[in-house]
Formats: C-alpha cells, sequence, structure tokens
C-alpha cells in the first residue's frame, strides 16, 4: 500500500520555494591568500532566502573561514502554469 504523505521537497515547492544554490568563496584561517568553494543547495524562497540567510549566520558564528563572496541561483521548479486539473484516473494493465 502506498503511503499518502507528500515529501517535505514537494511540500516546499507547492508553498512557493524553489530550489536555491549557492557558491560561497571564503578564505582559510591558516592561508588567506587562498580562496576556497563551497557550495550549498537548499529549498529556498526568493529573494528573501530565509533558509540561505540562516546558513550564513551560522557560517559567521561557528565556522573560522572568512567569507569572501556569495553567488546564488534560484529555480522555482514547480510553477503555477504546469499545474493542470486532472478529470480523471484511468488504470492501465
Amino acid at each position: 500500500m502506498a503511503s499518502s504523505t507528500v515529501s517535505p521537497e514537494f511540500a516546499k515547492q507547492m508553498a512557493g520555494y524553489g530550489l536555491a544554490t549557492a557558491e560561497i568563496l571564503y578564505r582559510l584561517p591558516d592561508h588567506p591568500a587562498l580562496l576556497q568553494t563551497y557550495l550549498w543547495q537548499e529549498y529556498d524562497l526568493c529573494p528573501e532566502f530565509p533558509e540561505l540567510n540562516r546558513f550564513l549566520e551560522f557560517w559567521r558564528r561557528e565556522i573560522e573561514g572568512r567569507l569572501h563572496s556569495v553567488r546564488v541561483a534560484h529555480c522555482g521548479l514547480i510553477k503555477p502554469a504546469e499545474l493542470k486539473a486532472v478529470d480523471g484516473l484511468f488504470h492501465l494493465n
């Protein structure tokens, strides 16, 4: 029997969240002349990006690598135009 629960990711998409990817450049504490890259990906709301801002606050508070820059890409995976009403359900054997 299939579960009737919806995945948390799908529920977020239906609430307006889209997939956000952030490229975070930071400096190593021991080698400040070098830049390192960290990729972060999560469902988030554009343009406020509350999830990303929470993560960046955690980074500033807990991680020694000083942030250099953050580049963000965002895509709403489910758009209203993609949702269509279904008139019936057909079973094929």
